[in-house]
């Protein structure tokens, strides 16, 4: 049976920030400035830009698509878009690559709220590269430390969902997502006006392209589909919550361009402090938890531009995880006929127990992250684009995109948009699959 009434977004705005929110993640703020210092400066962020839009909005779409057309959590779309077919393991594996994936991103969601602590106590303004290093290294090694961490993190996350979609997610992110970008936006003015900085940006903005290699183009395809939530029912999810109204190609745009700005924005932020402290900017992971605090010890005020920075990466971070959440929570609440209250205890219950598994076991973290980034998402994200461009086909991807003729598409645009979900993002997600093996 049916539910009588299902939640949804309230406004366009609010659908857009939660959209946003769910793109925009750890994976900007602490993934995408470390691998631009690995591959080149800007010649990555321009292979990434053309991934973004020739791949990740059409995979982006296709979830649009579905999620708005069916009304439906993850596998419930699946079967009532194509009942009695064997579609419906799409939306079963979204649910579970966003289990292995919230369990280990909590884990790191937790880092935030820890160095944020630390921020607050102003542990950084005295930090020589070796005491941080230490720092890190003395709490990624304990066990219980990691756990209070893990915990708090989870329940600020299931904290937001249990509100509801208007209640919690709506309006969470109204407040939250234009006060990560004005501080991310801020930190950036700060670091782009550093004495010495000047190589920083034209390491973010001049191309090197004798740095670009085939893992160049894999790891900016990777981010790509990363950073968007793509090929796990997040944006489908939260697609269908969306009325029937809503101009879903404006709002996919609008979500693509706010991801890659926010990258930007903390590339910004980032690169030139980077340079202008004589640091390596290919540093890796530890960027963001030692190298970044080391230059918040040398800058004037520095103690309280930490602060902000990790504001900035909390507040990422559980924007990102409250969609993914949001994914577990829905699939409970309409396979299950649970009360939201219910669905979102037991989901907090099954993911507090697998993120501690992450934190007593680096094997287990990686076993996730693994099975989740490069199995599952590639994996779903095929499922999604050949569902929309052939199952559903030409006639249904029209309706969704025009709202049933009411918004105007160029034939032109259309044929575009339709091309690149049936053929150019398949290839595409097939050839990372084959270089994987391949690696």
């Amino acid at each position: 049976m049916e539910p009588t009434k299902r939640d949804s977004f309230a406004s366009s705005f609010g659908v857009l920030v939660a959209l946003a929110g769910s793109a925009v993640g750890l994976g900007n703020l602490w993934r995408f400035p470390y691998l631009v210092g690995q591959n080149g400066g800007a010649a990555f962020i321009l292979i990434y830009l053309g991934f973004v839009f020739l791949v990740g909005l059409p995979v982006l779409l296709a979830e649009f698509i579905i999620g708005r057309r069916s009304q439906a959590s993850a596998r419930k779309a699946f079967h009532k878009l194509a009942p009695g077919s064997w579609w419906g393991i799409t939306g079963v594996l979204g649910v579970i690559c966003c289990i292995l994936i919230i369990s280990f991103y909590s884990v790191v969601g937790g880092w935030s709220t820890e160095y944020l602590y630390k921020a607050l106590c102003f542990d950084f303004t005295a930090g020589d590269p070796q005491a941080l290093r230490t720092m890190f290294d003395t709490f990624s090694a304990s066990v219980w430390r990691q756990l209070v961490c893990h915990t708090i993190f989870l329940a600020l996350t299931a904290g937001v969902v249990v509100a509801g979609v208007q209640n919690g997610i709506e309006k969470f992110s109204k407040v939250m997502m234009p006060m990560l970008f004005l501080i991310i936006i801020g930190i950036a003015v700060r670091s782009m006006t550093l004495p010495g900085s000047g190589p920083g940006i034209s390491y973010l903005f001049k191309p090197d392209w004798s740095k670009v290699t085939s893992q160049t183009f894999l790891a900016a395809l990777g981010q790509a589909f990363f950073s968007l939530s793509l090929g796990s029912c997040m944006v489908m999810t939260y697609a269908s919550y969306v009325k029937k109204d809503a101009h879903i190609l404006a709002l996919g745009t609008q979500t693509a361009i706010s991801d890659v700005l926010f990258a930007i924005l903390a590339g910004c932020a980032i690169m030139p402090a980077v340079f202008a402290f004589g640091i390596s900017p290919g540093e890796g992971p530890d960027l963001v938890f030692v190298t970044l605090p080391h230059i918040f010890s040398q800058l004037p005020m520095g103690g309280v531009v930490a602060i902000f920075f990790f504001v900035a990466l909390l507040l990422a971070a559980l924007t990102s995880g409250i969609s993914i959440l949001e994914v577990i929570v829905a699939f409970c609440m309409e396979e299950f006929k649970m009360k939201r209250k219910v669905a979102v205890a037991l989901t907090f219950l099954l993911i507090w127990v697998l993120g501690c598994l992450c934190i007593v076991s680096s094997k287990v973290f990686s076993l996730f992250e693994f099975l989740s980034a490069e199995c599952l998402m590639l994996i779903g994200g095929l499922l999604v684009v050949l569902f929309a461009g052939w199952k559903l086909g030409r006639k249904g991807v029209f309706e969704e995109l025009t709202n049933g003729g009411d918004i105007r598409l160029s034939p032109r645009m259309f044929e575009i948009l339709l091309f690149l979900i049936r053929f150019v993002a398949p290839v595409a997600l097939l050839a990372i699959a084959v270089f994987q093996i391949h690696e």
